[in-house]
């Protein structure tokens, strides 16, 4: 197959593709650590890592040997049957994160479903709330994914609109408001709250000190189940291997993804207690893919990464690198910095429905930094965990120059 240019690409794309994302133009074609390239050959600091998939880095060495070691082995047997590799990851993994049973799947929203799924059957059988009565309680502004579930807890009007009827039982209560939520607690058939520590999609929007603490109390004292859906900001992101491990809080159903991989290939993970877990019987919930021995051994590999390279630590150190350095920069259409570790957002000031993040992000990318617009008027940055103090320099320097020479 011949090489083709950016300009082929993407009218290959829009041709045959459907059209459910508005990407930057640029065509990728190699990457490795923070560092990728185009087709025609130029360098850009990756500062999206696949919306926080790639935490260890563009094509790991020691995740790629371990995905090549494996797929000349065994790549896939379905659970009807079992392999020498999934034990071995489920004790790994559960050790790692410190609960008895994991359930694994493949992308983020199957395991937020999982988590949904297992949230209820927890609420009919040791609950005890009346057969299709349960309700779960999700923060306004999340972002789970885009299945029907998904989006029927979605308040994001781009994410359901046109797609319903939509799933009964979400109650919505607003995001970093303890009084508003203990009032819905309290009503005996909400099984759990499931909500991201911090809302990424919804533009790096980080609650108070002391709300995730609050959150773990109430569902306690009324018998609910907290879901952390760590997807985005769990495996080191934060700064913290878990977001809620600022608050040292341990969530009843840990959600896990994206990074669980490197990036490499799509799998994902459901923690819990065997009281929660072991209520889920043969036959009534899986996958033909979840926990392959591909992805159970490049799993491994992908967590041992994170612990051996001290991703959690850099990822702070980082991060306050990062926030300093936009703070510094003097410029009318920065409105707030915020964010924790490496995930981290800018508001621009202007109306969500302006180009001028849209315009700033294709001018970052001219000078060699990628980045992407979320809600309009907010840009997200979130480097590989492996970035060091000189890239961070450098990506500051881009990020300063773009905003202080930007006109409009």
């Amino acid at each position: 197959m011949r090489a083709i240019n950016s300009k082929e690409a993407i009218a290959l794309e829009d041709k045959y593709g459907a059209h459910n994302y508005h990407p930057l133009p640029v065509v990728l074609s190699k990457g490795k650590g923070v560092l990728v390239w185009d087709v025609e050959g130029k360098e850009y600091l990756d500062f999206l890592s696949g919306y926080s998939a790639l935490n260890q880095g563009h094509c790991h060495p020691e995740i790629v040997k371990a995905m090549q070691e494996q797929a000349e082995i065994l790549t896939l047997t379905s659970r009807a049957f079992h392999n020498d590799i999934l034990g071995k990851y489920e004790e790994y993994i559960t050790n790692y994160f410190g609960y008895d049973k994991v359930l694994p799947m493949n992308t983020g929203v199957e395991a937020g479903e999982t988590a949904l799924k297992l949230c209820r059957k927890w609420g009919y059988k040791i609950k005890g709330i009346p057969e299709n009565e349960a309700i779960i309680v999700v923060a306004k502004d999340n972002f789970m994914g885009r299945t029907l579930a998904a989006v029927s807890a979605s308040t994001d009007p781009s994410s359901y609109n046109g797609f319903g009827p939509f799933l009964p039982g979400f109650v919505k209560v607003d995001f970093n408001d303890l009084n508003v939520l203990e009032t819905v607690l309290k009503n005996p058939n909400v099984a759990g709250l499931m909500l991201e520590p911090i809302q990424g999609e919804a533009g790096v929007n980080v609650p108070d000190d002391g709300y995730l603490k609050g959150v773990s109390d109430l569902c306690k004292k009324y018998n609910v189940l907290f879901i952390a859906d760590e997807v985005q900001t769990g495996i080191a992101r934060t700064g913290k291997m878990l977001a809620c491990d600022y608050e040292d809080v341990k969530p009843d159903i840990l959600v896990l993804g994206k990074a669980l991989s490197g990036g490499t290939m799509p799998v994902s993970a459901v923690l819990t207690n065997d009281e929660i877990m072991l209520t889920i019987k043969p036959g009534e919930h899986g996958s033909t893919f979840g926990g392959n021995p591909l992805a159970c051994k490049v799993a491994i590999a992908a967590l041992e990464v994170v612990k051996e390279e001290n991703l959690c630590d850099n990822a702070f150190k980082m991060g306050n690198i990062f926030r300093a350095g936009i703070n510094s920069i003097e410029s009318p259409l920065i409105k707030l910095v915020r964010g924790k570790g490496l995930l981290n957002a800018i508001i621009v000031n202007d109306s969500e429905d302006s180009k001028t993040a849209w315009n700033l992000c294709m001018e970052l990318a001219n000078r060699g930094l990628l980045a992407k617009p979320t809600h309009g008027n907010i840009i997200r940055f979130a480097p590989p965990l492996v970035i060091n103090e000189e890239q961070m320099k450098n990506a500051l320097s881009i990020i300063k120059g773009v905003f202080e020479d930007f006109k409009g």
